[in-house]
């Protein structure tokens, strides 16, 4: 944070006059923007402050340049961290190193680069750290699973490949990954491959555990689950030649025993699973030159987030493992127990505001039913004391009109009862 610049083989990021020195690509033009904030929770309201993405279902693609230069014979460390306070559904938090080609106000997706490293979160349960190595004009991701952090809190990211084609991932300053680039890329063909002129011995016996046997079936053993009923009789009236052959039903076998196994023993001649014989591969080369990269000039964003909010900090470059570390510790390091306490307590407090609202939007919704049904009431009432008059000015109407009841009946005055 205090300088920029190479200052003992490394190149620290300040966050002041970003502006100045990032640059915004105008390959497409609604790439999202990034924003200078420390977030909803910090250790340091100054000192936390970081390059956050500000708008949701955003591609993004931001990259800042300096001086060319190669780690051949070196090692490389690249660091940053990373707060996904949003609490990222899905989407990339990693960084990418490019060559001195990159024309920044053109950088995107399909841009050349040397090295992709971060996490990448895409829903519960796919959450890992890229890392994605350029090698003879190809990109091979690294085949040893490495899980990322998920929660919201800020994380330190490290990535260092050294000379001796060896790596090492740490999170928060902890290892969580390491061993040779060969074994854990797909740069070159394996060193060893199985003889193709070697077979499988015809008697090689592979059984752990065989039958035994000297194991013989007990001559009294019962293995039949039904037998003809003893005391069934052929009817009388039963016509071999008319109905057949007759056979006397089937009862369960009181005495059965199931079916008879011998006992299962340990195989004298086991000789073990045979294992394919190797031989090695005429086709592999080592090459010691594996992720020596050259014209290293532009650290970048190349992202895509569905829900934005993450922000990005504390960007290093170096051959210096212990400073990274030393500096990991005096960004990180000093914030990560303070911003913990605070997102805990900001969670708090924004749990009980929501419970509020919660309560205020039910009261309300309750008022509002209060406010039908005593509307409802009162037309009922009005309805109740129209009726009488309303019954009394039908059978008026009823009598001008000369319309009869359903017991009435019309008698002329001059008709005889």
């Amino acid at each position: 944070h205090q300088s920029e610049g190479v200052c003992g083989h490394a190149l620290i990021f300040p966050y002041y006059g970003w502006k100045k020195r990032w640059v915004e690509s105008k390959h497409r033009p609604d790439y999202g923007k990034f924003q200078l904030t420390a977030g909803k929770f910090y250790g340091d309201k100054e000192k936390d402050k970081g390059l956050q993405t500000s708008e949701d279902a955003k591609f993004y693609a931001l990259s800042t340049r300096f001086e060319p230069f190669s780690n051949e014979n070196e090692t490389l460390v690249v660091q940053f961290s990373v707060k996904h306070e949003q609490g990222i559904d899905c989407g990339g938090g990693y960084v990418k190193l490019f060559p001195d080609t990159l024309n920044q106000e053109d950088m995107h997706s399909e841009s050349e680069y040397y090295v992709m490293f971060g996490p990448d979160i895409c829903g519960f349960g796919n959450n890992k750290v890229q890392v994605i190595l350029r090698y003879q004009g190809k990109y091979h991701e690294n085949n040893k699973a490495i899980k990322c952090r998920i929660n919201k809190d800020t994380h330190l990211y490290t990535l260092i490949i050294r000379p001796n084609a060896t790596y090492e991932v740490k999170i928060d300053n902890q290892q969580v990954a390491a061993g040779d680039l060969e074994d854990d890329w797909d740069f070159l063909p394996p060193r060893k491959i199985k003889d193709p002129y070697a077979r499988k011995p015809r008697k090689w016996d592979e059984r752990l555990q065989i039958e035994d046997p000297e194991d013989k079936k007990p001559e009294d053993w019962e293995d039949f689950e039904y037998i003809p009923d003893p005391d069934a009789k052929k009817p009388d009236d039963w016509n071999e030649e008319m109905d057949g052959e007759w056979e006397g039903p089937l009862i369960p076998n009181l005495n059965y025993q199931g079916q008879w196994k011998p006992r299962i023993i340990d195989n004298p001649n086991y000789q073990g699973e045979w294992i394919h014989p190797e031989i090695d591969n005429p086709k592999y080369k080592p090459d010691p030159t594996i992720c020596h990269y050259y014209n290293i000039s532009v650290l970048g964003l190349d992202l895509w987030q569905v829900k934005s909010g993450s922000i990005f900090d504390n960007f290093l470059l170096t051959n210096d493992e212990e400073f990274a570390e030393e500096v990991g510790n005096k960004t990180w390091g000093i914030r990560k127990d303070v911003e913990t306490q605070w997102r805990e307590l900001y969670e708090e407090m924004e749990k009980r505001k929501q419970e509020e609202e919660a309560k205020k939007t039910k009261e309300k919704e309750e008022e509002r039913e209060d406010d039908i049904w005593g509307i409802e009431e009162e037309g009922s009432e009005e309805d109740s004391a129209e009726t009488p008059g309303n019954d009394r000015q039908m059978k008026e109407d009823e009598a001008e009109s000369g319309f009869l009841g359903k017991n009435e009946v019309r008698v002329d005055e001059k008709d005889e009862l």
